[in-house]
């Protein structure tokens, strides 16, 4: 499953602006988009990832990314982070 390794890592990040942050710092190893979040709040973090060379990954469902991140609510991106 994609999503073991944002499990396991404990560095991560979640939010489309967080997730942004990370990709322009240069921290960010790889983000998670949810296959339900709607693309036209998740096309500028995408250009982003394309403009950094950052692998993007087609995630699951909202909640199931926000609990692989460790939160009670819904995430629409993630993002794995360089320690």
């Amino acid at each position: 499953m994609p999503l073991k390794a944002l499990e396991e890592s404990g560095h991560c990040c979640c939010g489309i602006k967080q997730c942004e942050k990370a990709v322009q710092k240069g921290r960010a190893l790889r983000v998670y988009i949810a296959a339900d979040a709607e693309e036209r709040l998740v096309a500028g973090l995408r250009a982003l990832c394309a403009e950094a060379r950052v692998e993007v990954i087609d995630a699951c469902d909202m909640a199931e990314l926000g609990r692989s991140c460790g939160i009670k609510v819904k995430a629409a991106a993630a993002a794995l982070l360089a320690e």
